[in-house]
């Protein structure tokens, strides 16, 4: 049963509809729940949202045991959709202070996996119980496959067809020319009697071999918002090392700074490598992706950060300059998932866009696109502008 349907618009729906959203408070107005499912949906509704003034004085809550939270997940499943259910669970862990009940098997047994429980979970890794950390991977796995399976392909056939239109031949394929390089080296040949050009020369797109065309130095920030892209930025970080053609590196960094890159061969390792929370040192996780470096004009480097930096601003800017003008194509992504527009420190975002360097926010589904623009050195300022 879905509390919100789109075609029940009667007087009586809409009643309904407003009493489940306002709770019992409301009963006085707009009247009763007749049915026993409405009544279920209230209950299980005033579990999270009653409340009888601050949290420590709270009238309702789903309880000290896990089993109870476990039945109250199974009824909002039962009637609201998955999209619903994983806000109402977010909401339940944030107000009714879940966090221990999250460490137990019983409950994440039961749960309905998403990117922001596995956030949840990473950012408890360290305190989780011995007994419930191989739950906790299964979770964490599940979530890891289905992203894998959502942007690998996507991914994999963006990089392969952005290289192989890197390498340029003169003698092409019909298939691979390359009209729009072709037209413009032809341009003096034109014959304005005939509005036409006379083409002397073809420029098309090669076929590239096997070996490490490119660099891909990932450095995420690990500060406790950018939890969902620490988890869409690992999975891509792992889908990325399997590819021949390029060199990956994936770096997470708070006050620290760790090098992951050993473990991209299975993403749910890299997760729980990481450390949510804390400060952020942008400047030192840079300095660190700079010694990386060995040929710059092959190196694409990806921020993926917030900019809230905690360390020494300018020479932060200045190492980001530097990097760019030894021939590294530098972009900053201020979030990489699917939460809608990003909190993120404008003031050091107008600073980079000045130094040429393009900071936006971007989806796990136009990251793909996006890694080839970056490839093939297209205009990212403008990539980043239409694709907002």
């Amino acid at each position: 049963m879905n509390i919100t349907a789109p075609h029940d618009v009667s007087d009586e729906a809409r009643l309904r509809r407003w009493r489940l959203v306002l709770g019992a408070a409301a009963e006085p107005a707009l009247g009763g729940l007749g049915t026993a499912d409405d009544k279920a949906i209230d209950k299980a509704l005033g579990s999270v949202y009653d409340s009888g003034g601050s949290r420590g004085d709270r009238a309702g809550g789903l309880g000290g045991s896990a089993p109870r939270v476990a039945r109250w997940l199974g009824d909002i499943r039962n009637y609201f959709p998955s999209t619903v259910v994983e806000v109402v669970q977010r909401d339940a862990v944030e107000r009714l202070n879940l966090t221990q009940l999250l460490l137990e098997p019983e409950l994440l047994e039961s749960v309905e996996p998403d990117v922001h429980l596995v956030g949840t979970l990473l950012s408890l890794n360290r305190v989780i119980p011995e007994t419930t950390k191989a739950t906790a991977r299964m979770v964490v796995s599940k979530v890891v496959k289905e992203i894998e399976q959502r942007i690998a392909t996507r991914t994999v056939a963006a990089v392969s067809g952005a290289l192989n239109r890197s390498a340029r031949t003169s003698r092409p394929k019909p298939r691979d020319i390359d009209f729009d390089r072709t037209i413009r080296k032809n341009l003096a040949n034109y014959l304005p009697e005939q509005r036409t050009i006379i083409t002397e020369r073809l420029v098309g797109y090669g076929r590239r071999a096997q070996a490490v065309h490119r660099d891909v130095i990932l450095a995420i920030d690990q500060s406790g918002s950018m939890a969902s892209s620490v988890v869409y930025s690992s999975v891509f970080g792992a889908v990325l090392a399997s590819m021949r053609s390029l060199r990956t590196s994936l770096v997470v960094f708070d006050t620290e700074v760790v090098d992951l890159t050993e473990k991209l061969s299975d993403p749910v390792d890299v997760l729980f490598g990481t450390q949510l929370g804390g400060g952020t040192y942008i400047n030192r996780a840079i300095a660190y992706c700079q010694s990386l470096i060995t040929r710059p004009t092959d190196s694409l480097f990806f921020l993926i950060s917030d900019l809230y930096e905690g360390g020494v601003r300018e020479e932060m800017l200045r190492r980001v300059h530097a990097m760019k003008e030894s021939g590294v194509q530098v972009v900053v992504l201020l979030a990489l998932s699917d939460d809608g527009a990003p909190s993120y420190d404008r003031e050091n975002a107008a600073a980079l866009a000045a130094l040429g360097v393009p900071a936006f926010a971007c989806t796990p589904d136009r990251f793909p696109d996006l890694l080839a623009q970056a490839l093939n050195r297209g205009d990212l300022m403008r990539w980043g502008t239409e694709n907002r």
